[in-house]
């Protein structure tokens, strides 16, 4: 629905009710304009994704994921050098 910016100003409770059960509500004044969303319609259109730290504490559960570290022995590497440097001369 269209408004004019006095009447949404004099009905702003009722262009809140609206935006929130009928969808976007425009409001104009001279040439310009503005659309007043709902939040969630705002967040669907943005693609609004949760951010890190609610991702960590919303994110998956990892008590049964054993964490620790393997202390076993390193494993040996051939990098391909001839020396003990590793340069190839």
């Amino acid at each position: 629905m269209d408004w004019q910016l006095a009447d949404a100003k004099n009905r702003f409770s009722e262009l809140v009710s609206r935006a929130l059960t009928e969808g976007p509500q425009r409001v104009t004044r001279r040439n310009e304009a503005v659309v007043l969303v709902a939040e969630a319609e705002y967040e669907r259109l943005t693609g609004k994704r949760q951010g890190f730290i609610e991702f960590l504490l919303n994110g998956p559960d990892f008590s049964g994921v054993d964490l620790t570290r393997d202390r076993s022995a390193m494993r040996e590497v051939d990098l391909g050098g001839d020396d003990a440097t590793g340069d190839d001369k």
